[in-house]
């Protein structure tokens, strides 16, 4: 069974996408397990605690795991005390012989960056190491910041005794520009450029139920419209007549953030095409509001906070893949077989 362990240098690099995508491609001719040591996304589900990564996985690709049993621990004070490094060791090894038992390939998701769990012996580096595996590394960001990292690898990173394959530079935004400039400069520093992805503003966007759940939201209407997906944002803190006339607003499948008392600018967001409205300060604007948004197929959710306070929650937010967003998965399969040396690998 060969043993491949993904980390990267910066949280959100794109490990878990990547991953999804690989599997895509692996499924057609190989059988896989996978397992996230360090659980750095925390999920609350049934009374049992999750990693959002592992969850994702095990449900889209129906694996017979359960993602609790997947991940060891979520806190550094729990693994110090439970595990000194040898029976971190033995954990590590009795997990991949469960997952991985009859699969060709075990999947090993390191944490949100490459210095995570070091302490606990839970890094992407010792954890390759333990697991006699091959490290993968995937680096996105800017061009300069992609090189700083490998670089910064390279100089610092002991990587002697590690079966160290290479880098994947993920949401790179000129494919053709940075490996004419820069593979050859990686690459004469002893590092494998094993794939370059673009950057797809597809994988930006996420569903307005995505949305009502990451703002814990109550959904007055347009239940059946929580799968469309939000590619603009507009926050609707004019009046109607003023937003009409922005050219924003005519933009399509935009996400409308605005006060529940603001009738005007609800209305003027149902006569056009909108994928959802949020609606701030926990007021519920009037009956026949509620009732076209719900002939219209358009979400309606309600939330505590201010305009500004939602606001700048969504332009936080991370866009994760979901388990239904099915293009976005077949798209990551796309990306990976294109663009991606999987053989070498």
């Amino acid at each position: 069974m060969d043993k491949l362990v993904v980390g990267s240098m910066r949280r959100s690099a794109g490990k878990t996408s990547f991953i999804v995508g690989l599997i895509q491609v692996l499924q057609k001719q190989k059988t896989f397990g996978y397992m996230k040591p360090f659980g750095d996304r925390l999920l609350y589900r049934k009374k049992r605690l999750w990693d959002y990564d592992s969850a994702l996985i095990a449900n889209i690709f129906g694996l017979k795991e359960d993602p609790e049993n997947i991940t060891i621990a979520f806190e550094h004070s729990k693994i110090k005390y439970m595990y000194d490094e040898q029976a971190t060791k033995e954990k590590l090894a009795e997990m991949a012989a469960n997952t991985g038992e009859g699969k060709d390939v075990l999947l090993v998701e390191g944490g949100k960056d490459l210095t995570h769990g070091v302490s606990v012996y839970l890094d992407a580096v010792s954890v390759t190491t333990y697991l006699d595996g091959g490290l993968l590394l995937v680096i996105s960001g800017d061009e300069d910041s992609i090189i700083d990292d490998i670089t910064f690898v390279k100089k610092y990173v002991n990587m002697k005794d590690v079966n160290f394959k290479g880098v994947v530079c993920n949401k790179v935004q000129d494919v053709k520009d940075f490996t004419d400039i820069y593979v050859d400069t990686i690459t004469e520093m002893g590092i494998a450029v094993l794939g370059v992805i673009p950057y797809e503003t597809e994988l930006t966007y996420v569903s307005v139920g995505y949305l009502a759940e990451f703002l814990f939201a109550k959904v007055l209407a347009g239940e059946n419209g929580l799968n469309n997906v939000a590619k603009n944002i507009f926050v609707g803190a004019l009046s109607a007549n003023a937003a009409l006339r922005n050219p924003l607003f005519s933009k399509e499948d935009k996400l409308i953030i605005t006060g529940g008392d603001r009738t005007d600018m609800i209305l003027a967001a149902l006569d056009s095409d909108t994928a959802g409205i949020v609606l701030t300060n926990n007021i519920v604007p009037p009956p026949t509001i509620i009732s076209k948004a719900k002939d219209r197929g358009i979400p309606l959710l309600l939330v505590s906070f201010d305009t500004f306070q939602c606001a700048k929650k969504i332009d936080d937010l991370e866009p994760l893949v979901t388990k239904d967003d099915t293009e976005k998965i077949q798209l990551l399969g796309n990306l990976v077989q294109e663009h991606v040396d999987i053989e070498e690998i």
